[in-house]
């Protein structure tokens, strides 16, 4: 199984290429997807590039979105790109530097080689350093939703440390494109039978004044709301009724 990694960025200057950088150790390219940035980012990880060339064989590809088109839209073409170039699986993680690239072996441990996987990071937020307050009620509220959708429990449904099957993922058409896309990704994934995996990750938030965030809470809020509704009528229609007939049917 070939992997890589996708990170989607959108002006985080600070942290980027020390993020990409620290990900290439572990896998064989890392896909940069600058997601229509506004500041230095663009000249950053055209340098980059060329800092990294021969430090793997397969190095950092950047892939520049023209407009800012949200994080689900970046995460999509990063995965259409890997899964074009011939990788299996990819590791997606935050470029603000709250992922630490050295939880990625353990990650990748999980993935099945008989059955396509989805791993996901899990934090251990009741005890996390500088977690905001808003994070905890937020994941929570996912987390409700993501079992009353799937039957299923997953401690963490909100990190966005993940190792997603992309034929699997690329096969669908993910209508959300910003945080949202996110849940959309692990609940379509779960109906259609990919093994779900959970793994212990290490997360670091700065203090209030030196984090950088893009989260819109009301706005993005919203959106994982309506996301979450249009999930739970997916369920009622289509889930459920599957999963019962298999129980009948015994398949």
């Amino acid at each position: 199984m070939k992997f890589c990694a996708v990170i989607p960025t959108f002006n985080n200057p600070k942290t980027v290429c020390d993020v990409a950088k620290s990900v290439l150790r572990y896998v064989e390219r890392v896909y940069v997807v600058d997601d229509g940035s506004t500041d230095e980012t663009k000249s950053l990880l055209s340098n980059l590039v060329v800092e990294t060339r021969d430090l793997a064989s397969s190095g950092i590809k950047v892939i520049t979105l023209a407009v800012n088109s949200g994080k689900g839209k970046a995460l999509t073409t990063g995965f259409a790109a890997a899964y074009a170039d011939g990788y299996d699986y990819a590791v997606a993680l935050d470029s603000d530097g709250q992922h630490f690239a050295e939880d990625i072996p353990a990650m990748i441990a999980k993935v099945s080689e008989d059955k396509p996987t989805l791993v996901c990071g899990v934090r251990n937020i009741t005890t996390q350093e500088n977690m905001p307050s808003k994070n905890t009620f937020a994941n929570k509220f996912s987390n409700f939703w993501f079992k009353v959708e799937t039957g299923r429990e997953i401690p963490d449904t909100q990190c966005g440390f993940r190792v997603y099957p992309l034929k699997e993922i690329t096969k669908r058409h993910i209508f959300s494109s910003r945080y949202e896309a996110e849940l959309e990704m692990l609940v379509r994934l779960c109906w259609a039978d990919v093994d779900i995996q959970t793994s212990p990750i290490k997360v670091y938030y700065a203090p209030e004044g030196e984090r950088v965030t893009h989260f819109r809470p009301l706005a993005d809020f919203s959106r994982i709301s309506v996301m979450n509704t249009a999930l739970c009528t997916g369920a009622l229609l289509y889930y459920w009724p599957k999963t019962l007939l298999r129980y009948v049917f015994g398949r």
